[in-house]
C-alpha cells in the first residue's frame, strides 16, 4: 500500500479538501484520526477535494489524510446472496453484531466472509485454454443458486493446476502457466462497468406477473423501467412485487436514501418472502443494499454504483438479474447537495448540470448482452423516482423518462379510490410491444398483440366518453356507448386491479393473463349480439355467470376454470335475448 500522507484543510458537510497529497481521480483515502473512508472528486492544484462516506461531524484540519492507492472498490465472490450491505458494501449484520445498531465511524468490514469454507468443483481441466469471463468451478452458494467462478476480466493463459475441495474464497484454486493465481474473490472498481462480448437486441419479455405491466406496458430482459409517483401511491410495494415475482434468477435491491421504516418493511418481509419458484427463501437470490435516508449523503452516490456493479457480476455468470433502484430521487438529491458544498455551477431546481449523464451512465449498464464467457445474462433495472408533489416535471423524472424505456406512471387519485396498481394507464408507456410481439405470438397466442391492442383502445374510448357522461349523464349517452362503458369497467375491475397480497391474485401467468383479456372481449361480443337481439342492457350485465367469472380470480384452479366460467357466460347472454 503506498502510504503518503497529507493534511485535512478545509470541512464543508461531507465534502473534505486535503492538502499534501497528489492522489489520482476517485481514489479512495482515509481521512481524519478516526480514518474515514472517502473518495476523491476534484485536483485542484496541490488541493485534493474528497467526498467521504461517513459523518464527518467532530473532525477538524490538520488531521491526516491517507492514501490507499485502490479505486472504490467492491468484493466479489460466493457469499454475496442473502447478504444486506451499506452504501460501501459493509455487511450490516456483521457491524451489528460487533457494535449494535448504530454504526460508529470509521469502521472496516470485509464485504464477504473471508474465513469461510467454500466447496469447490473444478469444471475447467489442466491444460485448457482460459480467458477473462471463462468459469474454472462452481459453489453451490445458497440451495437455489450455483455461483460461478470466473477467471477475473483482463486476465487468460493456460491452466497449469486447479483442484477441488473446501477453500476459502482468498486462497489460490488455480494456477496458470503465466504464473498467475486465480482466487474465488475478485475485485472490480465500481464506476468502472464490467465487459461484455456484445448486447441483444430486448426481444424476450420480464415476466412479472403483474396484469397491467405485463398485459399493457411490458418490459424487455435487460430493459430499464421507470416508476414514478407521489408519496403513497406503492411505488415500494409495486417493487417488491417485481423482486418476488419477476422471471429474473437474481435480485439486487437497492433502498438508496429511502426512510429508514420503509428499509426495515423490506428487510423484515424479505427473508419471509417464499421464492414462488423454489418454495425457499426469496433472500437465497437476493442480495440488498440499505442506504437509508438519515445514513451519510455521499455513500447515497456509491450504493447505486455498488448494486450495479453486484448486478453485473451475476449477469456475468449468465443469469437473468432485476435490480430496484428505490429510489433514484434521493440518489439525485445526494449529487444535488454535494455538487452545491463543490460551489459548482448548479442546474435547474439546483441539480449539478451532469445529473442527465449521470443517470444515463447508471440505466446504460443494463441490457441483454453475451457475456465473454459465450453465455446470454441480462440486467433489467427498474428505477424508482419520488418526484416532490408527485410533479413529474421536474429534472429528476424528466431526466429519467429521456432513458428508460418503460414508464409506469403512478397515480395518487387512483391510490385514494384504492384501485392498486395504482398505475395510470393512459399516460404509462412501453416502447418495447414491437420487439416483443414475436415472442408473444410463438409462445402465447397468435392473436396476442392484436388483443392487447383492443383492451388499450377501449380504454381509450372510456376516457373519452367519461368527459360526456359528466357533462349529461351516462343514460344519455347510445346503448353501444354504455355498453363500452360497462367492458372498460370490466377491463379495470376485473383484469387491472390486482390484490398484491392476496395469495391467489399477487401473481397471473402469461396465458391466465390472455385468458382473462379474452374473456372481456368475448363478453363484449357477446352483449353485443343480445342487444342488437332485443336484450336490454342491465340484463346482460348483470347474468349470475359475469359475476362468477369476475370473482373466480381470488380462487384456486381458475385457469383451468376460466373456460368453463366463459361458456356458462356466454349462454346466459344468449338467454337474455330469447326472454325479451
Amino acid at each position: 500500500m503506498s502510504e503518503e500522507n497529507g493534511l485535512i484543510y478545509r470541512i464543508s458537510g461531507p465534502v473534505v479538501t486535503a492538502v499534501g497529497i497528489s492522489p489520482r481521480m476517485y481514489e479512495v483515502v482515509r481521512v481524519g484520526d478516526e480514518g474515514l473512508m472517502g473518495e476523491v472528486i476534484e485536483l485542484h492544484g496541490d488541493q485534493s477535494v474528497i467526498q467521504v462516506y461517513e459523518e464527518t461531524s467532530g473532525i477538524k484540519p490538520g488531521e491526516p489524510v491517507i492514501r490507499t492507492g485502490q479505486t472504490l472498490s467492491v468484493k466479489l465472490g460466493p457469499g454475496l446472496l442473502t447478504q444486506i450491505y451499506d452504501g460501501i458494501q459493509r455487511p450490516l449484520e456483521d457491524l451489528e453484531a460487533t457494535m449494535g445498531v448504530f454504526i460508529t465511524r470509521g469502521v472496516d468490514a470485509d464485504g464477504l466472509d473471508l474465513s469461510k469454507k467454500w466447496e469447490f468443483n473444478a469444471t475447467a481441466a489442466v491444460g485448457d485454454e482460459i480467458s477473462g469471463g471463462s468459469v474454472i468451478g462452481v459453489v453451490q452458494e445458497t440451495e437455489t443458486v450455483e455461483h460461478r467462478v470466473m477467471v477475473p476480466p483482463g486476465t487468460s493463459g493456460k491452466v497449469a493446476s486447479i483442484e477441488s475441495g473446501e477453500f476459502d474464497i482468498t486462497t489460490t484454486v488455480c494456477k496458470l502457466d503465466n504464473g498467475t493465481e486465480i482466487a474465488m474473490m475478485q475485485e472490480w472498481p465500481v464506476r468502472t462497468p464490467r465487459p461484455f462480448v456484445q448486447k441483444y437486441a430486448p426481444d424476450v419479455p420480464l415476466v412479472t406477473g403483474q396484469r397491467i405491466l405485463d398485459f399493457l406496458f411490458p418490459l424487455a430482459k435487460g430493459g430499464t423501467a421507470g416508476i414514478p409517483g407521489p408519496f403513497g401511491s406503492g411505488k415500494t410495494v409495486t417493487q417488491q412485487q417485481l423482486a418476488k415475482w419477476s422471471d429474473a434468477q437474481i435480485v439486487v435491491y437497492i433502498g438508496c436514501g429511502e426512510r429508514g421504516n420503509e428499509m426495515t418493511e423490506v428487510l423484515s418481509e424479505f427473508p419471509h418472502l417464499i421464492d414462488p419458484n423454489t418454495g425457499k427463501p426469496l433472500m437465497n437470490r437476493t442480495t440488498m443494499i440499505a442506504n437509508t435516508s438519515n445514513m451519510p449523503v455521499a455513500a447515497r452516490e456509491a450504493s447505486v454504483y455498488t448494486g450495479i456493479t453486484i448486478a453485473e457480476y451475476f449477469r456475468d455468470m449468465g443469469y437473468d438479474v432485476a435490480l430496484m433502484a428505490d429510489s433514484t430521487s434521493r440518489w439525485a438529491e445526494a449529487m444535488r447537495e454535494i455538487s452545491s458544498r463543490l460551489e459548482e455551477m448548479p442546474g435547474e431546481e439546483g441539480y449539478p448540470a451532469y445529473l442527465s449523464s449521470r443517470l444515463a451512465e447508471f440505466y446504460e449498464r443494463a441490457g441483454r448482452v453475451q457475456t465473454l464467457s459465450g453465455d446470454d445474462g441480462s440486467i433489467s433495472v427498474i428505477g424508482a423516482v419520488s418526484p416532490p408533489g408527485g410533479d413529474i416535471s421536474e429534472p429528476v423524472s424528466q431526466g429519467t423518462l429521456r432513458i428508460v424505456k418503460v414508464f409506469w406512471g403512478l397515480d395518487a387519485g387512483l391510490a385514494r379510490q384504492r384501485h392498486f396498481p395504482a398505475i395510470n394507464w393512459l399516460n404509462s408507456y412501453s416502447l418495447y410491444p414491437q420487439a416483443l410481439d414475436q415472442w408473444y405470438r410463438d409462445n402465447i397466442a397468435s392473436d396476442y398483440p392484436e388483443v392487447r391492442t383492443k383492451i388499450s383502445s377501449l380504454l381509450q374510448v372510456e376516457s373519452e366518453l367519461q368527459e360526456i357522461v359528466q357533462l349529461v349523464g351516462s343514460d344519455a349517452l347510445p346503448i353501444d356507448q354504455q355498453l363500452t362503458l360497462e367492458v372498460a369497467r370490466m377491463i379495470r375491475e376485473y383484469f387491472l386491479q390486482q390484490n398484491a397480497f392476496h395469495e391467489v391474485d399477487t401473481f397471473s401467468t402469461l396465458d391466465l393473463q390472455y385468458a382473462m383479456a379474452k374473456a372481456i372481449l368475448t363478453f363484449q361480443e357477446d352483449s353485443e349480439r343480445a342487444i342488437a337481439g332485443g336484450a336490454g342492457l342491465e340484463d346482460v350485465v348483470n347474468v349470475p355467470a359475469r359475476t362468477d367469472l369476475m370473482r373466480g380470480r381470488f380462487e384456486q384452479g381458475y385457469v383451468e376454470r376460466i373456460g368453463k366460467l366463459l361458456g356458462a357466460m356466454s349462454k346466459q347472454i344468449a338467454e337474455t335475448m330469447e326472454e325479451n
